[in-house]
């Protein structure tokens, strides 16, 4: 079990890298900052008694969760500005006939814009590459996931997995690689 000077060393040493990934990430400082705060305050809170080791991985998984939570509430919040934006009192009538889903136009290049076949073709897509990445073997799958999904930088990924860093390069140099070579022969170029 992590000490609280672990804990709190641990936290010292990540703030700052876990700050300009957010930043990078929403594009906001202040948002940024207090989803690193928030991250902190759930690992020291829930996760505080685990051992040292293992606080890494689970600060990458607690901030990642925190910046989706972030978008998800821009999305809802965004969704009903921009509904209630497009209703002025031109629009509005005084009988009861004004429909407020007939005043609402989604906005390009939103979700709400796509279309139907665009969005089931999106997740087919997603669906493909999620089935691929279970088909690589354990190790260089483990290490993509780790470097590319959770973040984690290549000396992190070798610890956690119990290997050297050259080895993580390598693991995640295959799977890349066959990644790119069984998505381009279904048709899907990213």
């Amino acid at each position: 079990m992590a000490t609280d000077k672990e804990l709190s060393s641990f936290l010292e040493g990540v703030e700052r890298r876990a700050f300009k990934h957010a930043v990078y990430t929403v594009r906001n400082e202040e948002s940024a900052l207090d989803i690193v705060q928030e991250a902190m305050i759930k690992l020291a809170e829930k996760y505080g008694d685990k051992p040292a080791a293992e606080l890494p991985m689970l600060f990458q998984r607690i901030l990642q969760n925190t910046i989706l939570d972030f978008f998800r509430r821009e999305k809802v919040r965004n969704t009903w500005v921009s509904l209630f934006s497009n209703i002025t009192p031109s629009n509005s009538q005084d009988d009861d006939s004004f429909d407020l889903l007939e005043s609402y136009a989604a906005e390009d290049g939103t979700e709400a814009s796509e279309s139907s076949a665009d969005k089931i073709e999106r997740e087919q897509v997603l669906n493909i590459i999620d089935e691929e990445i279970k088909k690589l073997p354990a190790r260089q799958r483990e290490a993509f996931l780790m470097r590319y999904w959770e973040d984690m930088d290549v000396a992190e990924t070798a610890a956690a997995m119990g290997c050297s860093e050259g080895s993580v390069k390598t693991h995640c140099s295959r799977a890349t690689h066959a990644l790119a070579v069984t998505l381009k022969a279904k048709g899907i170029h990213l």
